[in-house]
């Protein structure tokens, strides 16, 4: 299952992506019976807000986010115009913002960063583990 967005600029849009992102995994778990973890739910939203944070923020121009899931991983990808790959910051408790690529390493297994023939794609992979079914979002 997969669904592709459009965000065009504006503060109100990473809100939008983020309720884009519980819908999808809503109707992941209610309409195709994936189970969806509390916790996969939770670093979804982060990872959502996050990336398209910093895209919205950093870059003019269009954003696209994809949301993808499969039985074992919800992949999170947002696509911007940037020509340049961003990399996470070296940790600094000192630094205000511009933390963003720092945290989505920090609670997601797989970044990968693509540089593409126009802007650039960021491919964040958040595991559904499956554990107790207590845990698993119910709606």
């Amino acid at each position: 299952m997969r669904a592709g967005y459009a965000l065009d600029g504006g503060v109100g849009r990473i809100a939008d992506a983020r309720h884009h992102a519980v819908a999808f995994l809503d109707q992941a778990h209610v309409v195709h019976h994936v189970p969806v973890p509390a916790r996969a739910l939770d670093l979804t939203h982060l990872v959502v807000s996050e990336l398209v944070t910093n895209a919205l923020k950093y870059v003019p121009g269009p954003v696209l986010m994809e949301l993808r899931i499969s039985a074992c991983a919800v992949d999170v990808v947002v696509w911007d115009c940037d020509p340049i790959v961003p990399a996470a910051r070296p940790a600094d408790p000192h630094r205000i913002g511009q933390h963003g690529l720092e945290i989505v390493k920090a609670v997601t297994p797989d970044l990968f960063t693509e540089q593409e023939s126009v802007g650039e794609r960021i491919t964040a992979r958040i595991a559904l583990s499956h554990t107790s079914s207590s845990d698993t979002v119910r709606r």
